[in-house]
């Protein structure tokens, strides 16, 4: 992974433009970022959840941070395409979020639309991430056609597991 500003990990220094192992970085913020939205996931959708208010400040500050560090580490036009994965993925957050809501007896109209914010940001956040290790699986960062291709691939595969969760399951 080439970074895209100078950070620091566990108190060592490196430049931007440097390059670090993906192995330290997606295990750590796919876990932490599990953790901190799953929170975000059963505080939002629990029967005697907290406050809305409450929920925004948990979620929006740790957002807020995450998509700081995406900033520092993957530069402003990965960052970019995150959005654009959150925009074509809203069809995918309803079902899966409502898939998942499944399980515990809901449905996703139970609940007013002001309380999926947050669990629908960490959907964008986690699918973003997802993104990243999927290009630097392929090695397609450095080669434009491999990673119109790759992006091509996961946008077809996206679109295919939302169907069939949103229609099937």
């Amino acid at each position: 992974m080439k970074l895209k500003s100078d950070v620091t990990i566990n108190g060592k220094p490196y430049k931007k433009g440097g390059s670090i192992s993906g192995w330290g970085i997606y295990p750590f913020f796919m876990v932490h970022m599990l953790m901190f939205g799953g929170s975000g996931f059963f505080m939002a959708y629990a029967e005697n959840g907290p406050p809305v208010l409450f929920l925004y400040a948990h979620g929006g500050f740790a957002i807020l941070v995450y998509c700081i560090f995406y900033l520092n580490f993957f530069g402003k036009e990965e960052v970019k395409w995150m959005f654009i994965n959150g925009g074509l993925g809203i069809f995918g957050i309803y079902a899966e979020i409502n898939w998942l809501l499944g399980h515990f007896g809901k449905h996703i109209s139970d609940f007013p639309f002001y309380v999926h914010v947050i669990p629908f940001l960490y959907y964008v956040l986690y699918t973003f991430l997802i993104r990243q290790a999927v290009l630097d699986l392929f090695n397609a960062r450095e080669d434009d056609e491999k990673e119109n291709r790759v992006n091509q691939y996961y946008i077809v595969i996206s679109l295919i597991i939302y169907s069939l969760i949103f229609f099937i399951l």
